[in-house]
């Protein structure tokens, strides 16, 4: 997917153009198939996957930089109830999960 995106602003003379997955993520509560299980499963992977390429078949040497979404649920929000529980913890700042993944070798660390 990411390569399509490659190719669409290449055509439009944006080849030096950085794409950046900005948000992506999985809910935990509020839908049939938003549980902790299945987050910590997305989330997992999604670093795995991001870890584990280097590039894609378009930008080879081009590390995919990418963010999860949300650090925290959002629970005073009036969005809909899916949409508060993408947070990696929970509005009382306890972890809902770990993901399997060595949190320690990324040097930028979100804090209080």
């Amino acid at each position: 997917m990411l390569d399509a995106f490659y190719s669409a602003v290449q055509s439009e003379g944006g080849s030096n153009v950085e794409i950046v997955v900005s948000a992506s993520g999985w809910p935990s509560y509020g839908g049939t198939d938003a549980t902790v299980a299945n987050a910590q499963t997305y989330c997992s992977n999604l670093i795995k996957h991001v870890e584990g390429v280097t590039g894609t078949p378009k930008r080879p040497a081009k590390a995919i930089e990418t963010y999860l979404f949300a650090m925290f649920d959002e629970n005073q929000n009036s969005w809909a109830e899916t949409e508060k529980h993408f947070g990696l913890f929970s509005s009382d700042k306890q972890p809902k999960y770990q993901p399997s993944v060595n949190f320690s070798k990324y040097t930028t660390i979100c804090s209080e």
